[in-house]
């Protein structure tokens, strides 16, 4: 329905030339213009009565008549009849007979100019139609958006236009345009007649394309919707099922005349085009055969990001986290985060020698951080950009949970305040199965960042890889669809419709704090890197790309051609900024050593001493009075809020842990519990998270107890530990490991005062989240300097499960030690432990006792440095009645013991000791009662190893010394080529000076972890023991 008023538009129609020029996609010359102007406005003209405050009276009229024709005076009928059917208002209208004798059957026969009967059912299909073409534009318009600016790719891989789109500007010729027409209007698609192209339509509420307007030609309202959704910017939005947000981002691109630029914003906008080209212009004529992975092709992405950073910064947003892929990296270290010039020019030095510890890492890899002022909001803004490995998109749960971590430690819980955002890679972003995980992180309650604006740099290609041979969506950004975030592609050509697309992007995120992706459609000037050959693979592109004019240069002329700058100024602009490089490169000639630590993503201010040096090489006890391990123990075994009803079983629980506590003992998850709860006393925050962790997989854990009577009601008791205590979160994750692990990872990167813990299901579930392992965990203080301390809890040992439950791989965490198998350490350094400590690239232990957990976990916090700590952790030993800790090992003076000597008769005399078994974990218990049952508990001394790496050294040397006539041997239940073995044995021979062999005891070489049969697991089981315990097991081995 339409309002009257807007009738008199059609007193002047668009003539046929008009249309054709409106309407016609056979413009080659404007197919592929990049400064379109968008021009909204309808000839419209007014009857005298359809003006002023009689049209109000007229609109009244209409709506009577459209509830029911009779209503109204006939006069008024025929009118309303005749305008619908097309007639112009001053044809239609007929005045009113003279009431005289007969003048109501002269009325009865008065005839409307079209049509004897009034056709509402037509006029309310006509539009219906309209609304369903104006859906069409909205739902299908990016499909024909002009989005490449090479001219010769789809974005969306498909070169055929949606069957419900009348036209477009880029894929049609006018004879197929003329054709599609007729097919969608004449008795078509849309039940349209050609003569409705004139024709006022009333405007729905779903479109803005009218402005002021409520009813347009469908003519107009069809040019509109070209301009608003088929130009260099294509909007994917309406899977969004939040009318809210599908008006907003409506009203942002179809209002008329909304992408306006003022003449300081065009000359901005040039002033960082010409910084991002000509940056990578001056790298590649000082260092032509360097890689550097420019940004050549899509040099809008600078001004891009300092547009959305301008814009958040305006919002009140004070710091950005960014993570990106290397291309174009330099680019926005240099002229975004605004890394000094001579630091990044220095690295094409050869020459330039280290100065840090470590491996350090390739300059296209490294981070940053900084702190300055934003020049167009005046307003402090910190940038950092996360290092990275060539993993494309492993970075990106990294930067969410650093991002999580910085809005935690400022009470930013909407997100206002702190804010990522992550560049990708079009066949990254499509082909990476990390990104879908990040993306599900995103609105769960312990993981949302409240938003993350991505920045896809779409180069339309993978290294060599045709897109077409590198995805099955149509588009690279189609993962975004599964969490409603909102798509805008832009043809990177058209610097102000990605500026636009930019400012959008940033206000969604600051109006919803969900997820944005802007996709920029661009091209990649040179191979994969500059030494890379692509007309190899791709020469009908690069023969395009050849001739493509820089974006610089076509915006520059543009502008010149407006108005807005002249010549003389576009080539001082120039000037000044290759003058900045020529002096920043004068001055990169005086740097001779590189410090990586320049380079630092994540401070921690006050952390360390000045120069990066802990401010002690020692460690306290970790032990704790008992005071304070009996209020711990109280509140565990209880429940503190009242009128809470828990589950029965659980009960049990709570009663168990009570007489625990009263009986001065712990177990597994009470130890736990009293590390927590201990650390929470003393202000560091712990954050536990994995698949199941708030109850535990094993039903031991319970930090989250649920009211029995009333949904989403819960209780977690480590948060009523203490007046004044730190805030314990606990949270399930979703069932993503490498996701969930990379959030961790960027959580804990944060702050060093705080015990980030990651724990797997089961162990072995830790190998999908291999990258972040292999790539941050393991070896990242070696190539960033970055410290970090996070916590991986994986549950181990073989229990007859099968394959999958059992291992947690150690193996694989031990071959990545640092450490020298064939070197034997300063055993009279002073602090052996510590330096050791403070060397390793990580910590790893497998601890038998509750006790010794509780102490490395504190020893975590306490240490003066921050390594990552593997621990592999128990299964069955979490109900051993023999896995139990005394408070006496807990308390005040206490420590964590790296190794647990043999305390049994057969320490008494060791002089008799026939064999040494050193092991590790749970097989201990295995060992204890199968030498009670053979009664060689003179005979056989069994020694535990807690802390495997970094290898206690000094401590194995006295155990072997302890037992001079004891032959030595490693036990474990793993598989020999498996487990610690390989890591062990030659340590230990280094420790002994390889005066004896060390023999082994435990499971035959295989493939699979573990046997998925329970009588074969117990059959290895027993022939391992057998073979520990047969003092004559080695002798046709000597």
């Amino acid at each position: 329905m339409f309002h009257l008023r807007t009738c008199a538009a059609k007193l002047r129609p668009l003539t046929a030339s008009q249309t054709a020029k409106t309407l016609s996609p056979n413009r080659p010359a404007a197919a592929r213009t990049l400064g379109q102007v968008r021009c909204y406005s309808a000839p419209v003209a007014a009857e005298p009565f359809l003006s002023g405050t009689s049209s109000n009276y007229v609109e009244e009229m209409y709506y009577a008549w459209l509830e029911n024709p009779k209503s109204v005076h006939k006069s008024w009928d025929i009118f309303f009849r005749n305008t619908n059917a097309g007639a112009p208002p001053g044809t239609a209208y007929q005045s009113p007979l003279p009431l005289s004798p007969g003048s109501l059957s002269a009325v009865a026969r008065a005839q409307p100019l079209v049509g004897a009967q009034p056709n509402v059912d037509k006029l309310v299909e006509d539009h219906l139609a309209v609304q369903s073409l104006i859906r069409a534009y909205q739902i299908r318009g990016h499909h024909v958006a002009q989005l490449d600016p090479l001219g010769i790719l789809d974005a969306d891989l498909d070169s055929s236009v949606p069957a419900d789109i009348i036209s477009s500007t880029d894929k049609l010729d006018l004879a197929v345009f003329k054709e599609r027409l007729r097919m969608l209007t004449v008795g078509g698609f849309y039940g349209l007649d050609e003569s409705d192209l004139d024709k006022v339509f009333h405007l729905p509420t779903t479109t803005f394309i009218g402005g002021q307007e409520s009813a347009l030609p469908l003519r107009e309202i069809i040019r509109r919707l070209e301009m608003a959704y088929c130009q260099h910017i294509g909007v994917e939005f309406m899977f969004i099922n939040d009318l809210e947000q599908c008006q907003w981002i409506r009203r942002k691109f179809e209002t008329p005349g909304v992408m306006q630029f003022t003449s300081e914003e065009k000359r901005t906008l040039l002033a960082r085009l010409v910084r991002s080209t000509r940056f990578e212009e001056f790298l590649q004529r000082k260092w032509s055969s360097e890689k550097r992975f420019g940004l050549e092709g899509c040099e809008v992405l600078i001004p891009a990001l300092k547009t959305i950073i301008d814009k958040s910064s305006e919002n009140g947003v004070d710091y950005v986290i960014m993570g990106m892929p290397h291309r174009g990296r330099l680019n926005v270290l240099a002229n975004v985060i605004r890394k000094e010039l001579e630091q990044i020019f220095c690295q094409f030095d050869s020459k330039l020698e280290a100065a840090d510890e470590g491996s350090g890492d390739v300059k296209y890899h490294l981070g940053m951080y900084h702190r300055r002022i934003n020049r167009v909001t005046d307003r402090n803004i910190t940038l950092s950009l996360v290092a990275n490995p060539s993993h494309l998109e492993a970075a990106d749960p990294v930067v969410m949970g650093k991002t999580k971590a910085e809005q935690f430690y400022c009470g930013d819980t909407e997100g206002k305040k702190v804010m990522s955002i992550l560049l990708h890679g079009d066949a990254a972003f499509a082909g990476q199965g990390i990104v879908y995980e990040t993306f599900h992180l995103s609105d769960l309650p312990s993981y949302t960042t409240h938003g993350t604006v991505h920045v896809v740099v779409n180069n339309q290609i993978g290294f060599t890889t045709d897109p077409r041979m590198a995805r099955s969506s149509p588009y690279p950004t189609d993962v975004a669809r599964v969490v409603n975030a909102p798509i805008f592609h832009v043809n990177s050509d058209d610097p102000e419709a990605v500026m636009y697309v930019c400012k959008v992007a940033a206000e969604w995120r600051s109006t919803f704090h969900k997820d944005v992706v802007v996709d920029l459609v661009c091209y990649r000037r040179n191979g994969h890197n500059e030494m890379d050959e692509p007309m190899f693979t791709q020469p009908l592109m690069y023969k395009q790309i050849r001739k493509q004019k820089p974006v610089l240069q076509k915006y520059a002329e543009l502008l010149v051609s407006q108005g807005v700058v002249n010549q003389p100024e576009y080539e001082e602009e120039i000037s000044k900024y290759d003058r900045i490089c020529e002096e920043a490169f004068a001055r990169s000639k005086d740097e001779k050593i590189l410090h990586i630590k320049h380079w630092l993503d994540s401070p921690w201010p006050g952390f360390f001493t000045l120069d990066g040096q802990p401010r002690s090489m020692s460690c306290p006890s970790t032990g704790l009075t008992e005071d304070v391990l009996t209020h711990i123990g109280n509140v565990a075994s209880s429940v503190p809020v009242e009128n809470f009803t828990i589950h029965g079983g659980l009960s049990r629980i709570l009663k168990t842990r009570g007489e625990l506590v009263k009986n001065r003992t712990v177990d597994w998850a009470l130890a736990e519990y009293m590390a927590f709860g201990s650390l929470l006393k003393e202000g560091i925050h712990i954050r536990l998270s994995g698949q199941d962790v708030e109850r535990g997989t094993f039903s031991h854990r319970h930090h989250v107890l649920h009211d029995q009577n009333v949904d989403k009601r819960t209780c977690i008791p480590m948060n009523h530990l203490w007046p004044n205590q730190a805030p314990y979160t606990v949270c399930n994750s979703s069932l993503s490991e490498y996701g969930v692990l990379g959030f961790e990872l960027g959580f804990a990167m944060a702050s060093p005062n705080a015990l980030v813990l990651w724990e797997a299901q089961f162990g072995d579930f830790h190998n999908t989240a291999q990258c972040i392992i292999d790539q941050f965990i393991c070896p990242g203080q070696a190539k960033w300097v970055r410290q970090n301390g996070i916590v991986l809890l994986l549950p181990h040992g073989m229990e007859g499960m099968g394959p999958e439950h059992s291992s947690a791989r150690p193996e694989r965490f031990l071959q990545m030690c640092n450490d020298d198998p064939d070197v034997l350490p300063d055993l009279k350094e002073a602090n052996f432990d510590i330096n050791q400590l403070y060397d390793c690239n990580w910590v790893v232990v497998n601890c038998s006792t509750p006790g010794n957990f509780f102490h490395v976990l504190r020893r975590q916090i306490l240490l003066p440095f921050r390594k990552p700590l593997i621990i592999f952790t128990p299964k069955s030993l979490l109900r051993h009645p023999e896995a139990r800790t005394s408070f006496d090992e807990m308390l005040p003076g206490t420590h964590f013991q790296r190794v647990i000597p043999e305390d049994g008769p057969a320490a008494q005399n060791p002089e008799n000791v026939q064999r040494l078994l050193f092991c590790t974990g749970k097989v201990y218990y295995d060992l204890t009662r199968e030498r009670k049952a053979r009664g060689m508990a003179e005979q056989v001394a069994i020694t535990r190893l807690e802390q495997l790496s970094p290898f206690p050294f000094d401590l194995l040397l006295q155990e072997v010394q302890k037992y001079p006539n004891a032959e030595l041997a490693w036990c474990q239940e793993e598989h020999k080529n498996q487990g610690y073995y390989d890591y062990v044995k030659p340590r230990l021979r280094t420790t002994i000076s390889r005066a004896k062999p060390v023999w082994y005891a435990g499971r035959d070489p295989a493939a699979a972890p573990a046997t998925g049969n329970k009588k074969t697991h117990l059959t290895e089981l027993q022939r391992l023991l057998d073979t520990a315990f047969d003092l004559d097991a080695f002798k046709n081995f000597s």
